[in-house]
């Protein structure tokens, strides 16, 4: 069974977090979207998208790997040199996550996820969990 969380006890984790410091926030789509908000608003930092996956609604693999489901944003194109904090909600296999990572190559980049592996985590993935609003 799921431990249900409500988004305040989320929000109260990650403003115990001592980030360094990020030039921006780069989000998973779809899940990652959530999280990063919550850190974009904490951190006072532009977050942006990457629209990647390899599953489908029912969270089935229908790709082989992670693939790009929109084109790379502008702001994201060509970016050298830059902190990211590349925010997912889950980390179970971690394909997403360094699919992600090869395509923003070249810039310094820290992992984010509610659950499971990452630089930093709320909780681990053997902690189910499930976010109430």
């Amino acid at each position: 069974m799921a431990k249900k969380l409500h988004l305040s006890e989320i929000i109260r984790k990650i403003k115990k977090i001592r980030f360094p410091e990020f030039d921006m926030i780069v989000a998973i789509a779809r899940d990652g979207i959530m999280p990063a908000s919550l850190l974009k608003d904490e951190l006072k930092l532009p977050m942006h998208i990457i629209w990647l996956n390899y599953r489908d609604e029912n969270r089935q693999p229908v790709r082989e790997q992670p693939a790009l489901t929109r084109p790379l944003g502008r702001e994201l194109k060509g970016q050298k040199n830059k902190r990211i904090l590349l925010v997912d909600r889950i980390s179970k296999t971690g394909k997403t996550i360094s699919r992600a990572k090869h395509i923003l190559d070249g810039n310094m980049i820290r992992t984010f996820v509610i659950n499971g592996k990452a630089d930093y985590s709320l909780y681990s993935f053997e902690e189910c969990i499930e976010i109430e609003g």
